[in-house]
């Protein structure tokens, strides 16, 4: 289904297109992630070319991954654009990030204005390639940064925030009023840059086994980890663990979720 015209170009709702035209917010971006000519520099839904034809400037070669053939058209035929930068049409979700890497023979500098409807499922994916990026700027809805940031104990922590925590440091950027998009959306934007540790402050043996730890923790917030958790502990080893089994999912530190990965038996079942 199709929204706005903007520049010529239909939004459309189901590639969840918002797109980014105010210019301060734009050279604010850029001066974020300080670009330099050799780096190898990766936009997620370049869209209009908004961030990605001031972007192009500062650096030699420039590789954008969109989705939509019609935008990927207007990339492929942009004046401005044609020396520098190289159009992938795919889904960013089917993108080998390591291969990208060698192929590029660098480690990546990932940004872009992610369509909030997959933006977690984007992270969630990069986080796999966590060892290739050397960091991520990201524009997403507020309420999704205020996720990656929160601590324990509040509403907004949750699955997200353990798993964006356990691979990267995060560091909010500035926030963006609706105003600086078109179509505008209902809700405030953020722009937040993450840092793949080099050295993670916490270590699991299989990260998918903390990825379900923290399913079934989230999955069932209101109860006690007691419950949510019964199918992975029983009460007595949380006890051992020195994890109150009375606490809610929001209760636990990052740390403690590391633990229980490292004590799940779970290594055969999450391959």
């Amino acid at each position: 289904m199709n929204s706005r015209v903007h520049q010529g170009h239909f939004a459309r709702k189901r590639f969840g297109q918002n797109f980014l035209h105010d210019e301060f917010i734009i050279e604010s971006i850029i001066a974020a992630i300080q670009p330099k000519p050799d780096q190898a520099l990766v936009e997620i839904g370049p869209g209009l070319a908004a961030l990605t034809v001031p972007m192009s400037k500062y650096v030699d070669q420039l590789t954008v991954i969109e989705i939509d053939r019609d935008l990927v058209a207007r990339l492929n035929d942009n004046p401005l654009l044609k020396d520098k930068v190289t159009v992938i049409n795919q889904d960013a979700l089917l993108i080998d990030f390591n291969q990208l890497s060698s192929e590029l023979a660098k480690p990546l500098r990932v940004f872009g204005n992610l369509p909030y409807n997959i933006s977690t499922p984007i992270m969630f994916h990069l986080f796999k390639y966590a060892d290739v990026i050397t960091d991520m700027h990201f524009m997403l809805q507020k309420e999704v940064v205020q996720r990656l940031v929160a601590a324990p104990n509040s509403k907004s922590y949750g699955r997200l925030t353990i798993m964006a925590q356990y691979f990267c440091q995060i560091i909010p950027v500035l926030e963006v009023p609706p105003s600086s998009f078109s179509p505008a959306p209902k809700v405030d934007s953020a722009v937040v840059k993450l840092i793949p540790y080099k050295n993670r402050p916490y270590n699991v043996k299989d990260v998918s086994i903390l990825s379900r730890i923290t399913t079934a923790a989230f999955g069932q917030r209101r109860k006690t980890i007691r419950n949510s958790l019964s199918n992975l502990f029983t009460e007595e080893q949380l006890i051992e663990l020195d994890i109150n089994p009375n606490l809610r999912a929001e209760n636990l530190t990052i740390a403690q979720y590391c633990l229980l990965a490292e004590h799940c038996k779970l290594e055969a079942d999450a391959q």
